[in-house]
């Protein structure tokens, strides 16, 4: 019963709406009538540029980080390695989904992207930096936030399965259960990629304006 109670509050502590409430309190519109209709980091990025999607981002990530971490209210997963990664897999979990289905935003929310990736930095921080780079990197040369989250999803299950080969079976299955549920609701993202009509994030216009006036 209190691993239930736990789960029911990390689904709530994921549910809550970063980007509708930035949106609405600060421009007074809901970015979901707007961009891709997301109320993700991605769309925030698209919509009210570098500054709102990155602080977007990082409360995504840490929405991740506290429900995962809720396992220490129960003193007895302290001292149980095996059961604390698969409660906290679960309460990870829980926050995606309120992220994709807020409770507290009609039930349509964001991709989960930013949240997965606070769940792994409290069950894994070392394959999460991993990640964190691949993201960065993907983003720097690309400037697609869309592209950069799905790389940096397939990547955990890469380093998961193959590089740092963890044994724990719910975990392994966790990692793929990531890179396919990024690829999936990257679905439209990847079309516009290929169509080359994705929007890209303005974070390197002052490099690109001087490689435009050598080019000119």
């Amino acid at each position: 019963m209190n691993e239930l109670l736990l789960i029911v509050l990390a689904y709530c502590v994921g549910s809550v709406p970063t980007a509708v409430w930035i949106s609405k309190f600060f421009f007074g519109i809901d970015i979901r009538d707007y961009g891709s209709g997301n109320a993700g980091a991605t769309n925030t990025f698209r919509v009210l540029g570098p500054k709102w999607g990155t602080i977007v981002m990082m409360v995504d990530i840490i929405k991740g980080i506290v429900a995962t971490s809720l396992y220490i209210l129960l003193p007895y997963y302290l001292t149980d390695e095996l059961h604390r990664t698969n409660l906290m897999i679960g309460l990870g979990l829980a926050a995606v989904l309120g992220h994709i289905f807020p409770i507290w935003a009609g039930f349509k929310g964001g991709k989960g992207v930013a949240t997965l990736l606070g769940m792994a930095v409290a069950i894994q921080p070392v394959v999460a930096i991993c990640c964190i780079g691949v993201f960065l990197l993907v983003l720097y040369l690309t400037r697609f936030v869309s592209l950069s989250s799905i790389l940096a999803g397939v990547s955990f299950m890469v380093f998961i399965l193959f590089i740092f080969n963890e044994r724990e079976t719910l975990y392994r299955i966790f990692a793929v259960m990531v890179a396919l549920m990024v690829v999936l609701t990257h679905q439209k993202n990847i079309g516009r990629i290929l169509k080359g009509t994705e929007s890209k994030v303005p974070i390197l216009k002052y490099r690109d304006r001087r490689r435009q006036r050598k080019q000119g």
